[in-house]
């Protein structure tokens, strides 16, 4: 019975966000490979990044303190909006991809990420929070 449930908290969550955001945020990923020359192992080569879009998500602002940073935003996304980055990836979950992230780019501006909650049922992940700050 709880494999039945968790499949409906996913799809419950996929609705919601598909139905109150709709929007696109981007991950942002190190490139693979660099050169084995000199410079690059000095790391004086950037290596780029992988851009992965994420949609449907939803962005909300949060509020900042004045001596805190720029911008604060809380990205939700849903289990099937990770899974083909998932797989492109080649991670174990949702949480070991979001560890991996360098960033979320949403609106032209880059984010860090500060941290993740992991929403899950009957053992099965279903939401994801991420918080970031510019």
């Amino acid at each position: 019975m709880t494999g039945i449930a968790a499949v409906g908290a996913v799809r419950a969550a996929e609705s919601l966000l598909a139905a109150l955001g709709g929007t696109t945020a981007t991950l942002l990923f190190p490139a693979a490979g660099l050169p084995g020359d000199a410079a690059s192992q000095l790391g004086m080569v950037d290596p780029g990044v992988v851009q992965a879009p994420i949609s449907p998500v939803i962005v909300r602002e949060l509020p900042t303190e004045n001596s805190g940073p720029r911008r604060r935003i809380e990205i939700m996304m849903g289990r099937s909006a990770l899974a083909e980055v998932i797989s492109q990836r080649g991670v174990a979950s949702g949480e070991v991809l979001l560890e991996t992230a360098l960033g979320v780019l949403w609106q032209g501006e880059v984010f860090h990420i500060e941290g993740t909650v992991i929403e899950s049922f009957a053992g099965v992940e279903y939401l994801y929070r991420v918080t970031a700050v510019e």
